[in-house]
This record gives structure tokens, C-alpha cells and sequence, in this order.
């Protein structure tokens, strides 16, 4: 995984971007400088112990070609078999330096150049590999500038010389490859929590997407939980106290037991709706399917000159199939009597592989393809979502038929 930024924020809420290539570039850019802050004293100490004529010329051109090979090394060369051929011409100039000026920096120079190696390594494997062939052309190149100076040299100084560059190249590779890692490491970790940050983000729209949908939801469930429930209920009354009107000239006394009943009706529509609210609360319903039917078939026939059949099963569903069933009765009965003018129905409640609803009715029905309203619509969706299907069928004169039916798995309570 590539990394190019950091992010930082700061106390007052600042953030500061800074790309992690242009970090390693002020880092090479650091050390290109330090080398030729060294390479300037070493050229500087050259002159001032002039040795003769050509030997600060060719000083200050080998620091020359060194810093250029290191720019070109750093900032051009990608490969790692390119960086090992650059790195040996480095050290041959690192050689040069050393035998035209002595040993003092020789081991400096070798971990500047190793270091901007380490940088723009990847692998670890390849770091190991550039560490003991460097230790190795330092040891060679250590000795052979000492053998040409040799004259104020002991073997002492020679092998404690050694041993020391030997040291700072070790300390320099460990250094090196523990701050890149840590570096690596710390990038990583980084990205890592921009991302769970964003992804937290995501999800938070989504949680909050789908709080919205749930609400929306929620509220058509109410909004048809009502619908099927008080409207079913005015119906009835509305056909009772109509019944009423025209009889309280002739027949007084049944126009009296029509508004009673009609009261009695709208009496049992409040506790309909009661129930419906403590249903949408949570609350369990302990009335069998069968008997609810069977009072819902009844309290819409009471009073009127309805008429009604019903062949009816009993079967035992879930509690969401239980309102279903019982709100989709309601709706079929209620757009008979408004819509299709019925005066007879037939309602059919069967169990076995699933459960099954049949409401039909004689009323005037439609002759075009029936167009589902806000009660039919809000019937088929809730079938669907609760893994049935429903059918509507009518024709012109024959009535309004509607077939319901949920399979055993979603129906049946366990």
C-alpha cells in the first residue's frame, strides 16, 4: 500500500498535509547538503596543507563528482542493481578522496552515502545485502589509504581506525532500517486510521440513511395500520346511520336499532384502534386468527343487510402475519361496501403449506385492469415483504376477488 500524505491536526483544528515523498526528498535533500558541508572542509584542509600543485584540483573534482553521483543516485536511479554501480563509483571517489587527504572523514562519507542507499531501498533483503558489501569495500579502502600514508600511521591506529568506521557503518545500518521502519510503520498506522475514519463516516451516512428509510417505513405501517383499521370501522357506521336516515319516517323503531347499532359499531371501531395502537406498541395478541375474523365478519354485517359467508381455518401465524391478515380483511371488506357497492361476501381462511385468505365479494367490479389505491398497494407491498404474493381479480358486473397467501416459513408462528 502506497502512502502519500500524512495528516496532523493540530489544538486549533488545523491540519497540516504534508506528502510522505517530500519528506524522504528533504531528508536526501539534508544529507546531499551535509556531504558537501564535509566535502568543503576536506577541501579546505587541502588546500591549506597544500601537498603540491594538482592535489586540491583533483580533491575538489572527486567532491564534485561525488555530490553529483549522489544527487543523480538519489533523486533519478530506481533500480537496486543501477544504485549498487552508482554506489561503487562512489566508493572509488570516496577512495580517491581519502588517499589525497587521509582517512579522518573517510568513514562519514561512507554512511552519508549509505544512508541515502538505505532511503530509496525497499526491501530489507536488499539493505543487508548493500551493509556487508559496504563494510566489506570500507575495510578495503580503509587499509589501502593507509598503506599510502603510511609514514605517521602505526598498526594501532590503523586497526582502531578500522574497527571504528566499522562501528559507525553498524550503527548507521541499524539506525537507518529501525527509523525507516518505524518510519514505514507509522505511515501505515496513519493511513490506517484516515481510512477506519472514513469508513466510520460511511457508515455513519448509511446508519443514518437507513434510521430515515426505517422511519419512513414505520410511519406507512402506521399510516395503513390506521387506514384498514378506522376505515373499515366509519364504513360500517356510515352504512348503518344511512339506513337509520331513511327508516326514521317509516320504521321508527328500526331506524332506533340502526343508531344503536351504528354506536355499538363505532364503540368497537375506538377499541379497534386501541388494540391497533398497543399492537404497533409491542403488545402481544392473544385473540386466535379464526375468532378475530370471524368478530370482524360479524361486526361489519351487524346491522345492515349484508350478507356474508365464511368457511375458515384454525391456523396459528406470526404475530406480523396476524395483523397483516387482520388489516387486509378489513381493507377488502370496506372497498366492497364503498367502492364496488357489495352486498355479499365470501371469506375463506386455510392453513397447510402456508396461509391463505380469500375475499371475494358481488359487487360491481371493475372492467379495465384493477388500479391499486393506497389501501390494494399497501396489501401487495406487505405481502411481498413478508415473502407471499397477492392477487386481484375483477371483471365488469362479476365482483371483486382477492387472493392472499404467505408461505408456512414466514406465516406460521413458532
Amino acid at each position: 500500500m502506497k502512502i502519500d500524505k500524512i495528516t496532523a491536526s493540530m489544538d486549533g483544528g488545523v491540519k497540516i498535509e504534508i506528502g510522505s515523498r517530500k519528506i524522504i526528498k528533504y531528508i536526501k535533500i539534508f544529507l546531499i547538503v551535509t556531504l558537501v558541508i564535509i566535502e568543503a572542509v576536506i577541501c579546505a584542509q587541502t588546500f591549506g596543507n597544500l601537498i603540491s600543485d594538482y592535489t586540491f584540483f583533483i580533491t575538489v573534482a572527486c567532491c564534485v563528482a561525488l555530490t553529483g553521483m549522489e544527487i543523480v543516485n538519489a533523486f533519478v536511479i530506481t533500480k537496486f542493481v543501477a544504485k549498487m554501480v552508482f554506489y561503487g563509483l562512489d566508493s572509488a571517489l570516496i577512495l580517491a578522496i581519502c588517499v589525497l587527504t587521509g582517512n579522518s572523514f573517510m568513514s562519514t562519507i561512507y554512511c552519508i552515502v549509505l544512508t541515502q542507499c538505505y532511503i530509496s531501498v525497499e526491501k530489507f533483503r536488499d539493505k543487508t545485502i548493500l551493509f556487508g558489501v559496504s563494510c566489506g569495500i570500507f575495510s578495503v579502502s580503509f587499509i589501502v589509504g593507509c598503506i599510502i600514508n603510511s609514514q605517521n600511521i602505526s598498526e594501532l591506529d590503523v586497526i582502531t581506525g578500522l574497527l571504528f568506521g566499522l562501528l559507525a557503518l553498524v550503527i548507521d545500518y541499524i539506525v537507518c532500517v529501525f527509523l525507516l521502519k518505524f518510519y514505514k510503520t507509522n505511515l501505515a498506522l496513519t493511513a490506517a486510521l484516515k481510512e477506519a475514519g472514513e469508513s466510520r463516516a460511511k457508515l455513519k451516512n448509511v446508519y443514518e440513511e437507513l434510521t430515515q428509510t426505517k422511519v419512513f417505513e414505520e410511519r406507512n405501517r402506521i399510516a395503513r395500520e390506521i387506514h384498514d383499521t378506522a376505515g373499515h370501522s366509519m364504513t360500517t357506521v356510515i352504512m348503518q346511520t344511512e339506513a337509520a336516515k331513511l327508516l326514521i319516517d317509516d320504521d321508527p323503531a328500526e331506524a332506533k336499532n340502526r343508531i344503536i347499532s351504528a354506536n355499538v359499531q363505532a364503540r368497537n371501531a375506538l377499541e379497534q384502534m386501541r388494540e391497533s395502537v398497543h399492537l404497533l406498541a409491542g403488545r402481544v395478541q392473544t385473540k386466535p386468527l379464526k375468532d378475530e375474523v370471524e368478530e370482524i365478519i360479524a361486526a361489519t354485517i351487524d346491522g345492515t343487510d349484508l350478507k356474508a359467508r365464511f368457511d375458515l381455518d384454525d391456523v396459528h401465524p406470526s404475530a406480523e402475519v396476524y395483523r397483516f391478515i387482520v388489516n387486509s380483511l378489513k381493507e377488502l371488506l370496506s372497498n366492497g361496501i364503498r367502492h364496488g357497492k357489495a352486498t355479499a361476501f365470501y371469506v375463506e381462511l386455510k392453513g397447510g403449506d402456508g396461509i391463505s385468505l380469500l375475499v371475494s365479494d358481488n359487487g360491481g367490479g371493475v372492467s379495465d385492469d384493477v388500479k391499486e389505491g393506497f389501501g390494494l398497494r399497501g396489501i401487495r407491498e406487505n405481502a411481498e415483504k413478508l415473502g407471499g404474493t397477492c392477487n386481484f381479480t375483477s371483471e365488469d358486473g362479476e365482483g371483486f376477488e382477492a387472493h392472499i397467501f404467505i408461505n408456512s416459513d414466514e406465516g406460521v408462528a413458532e
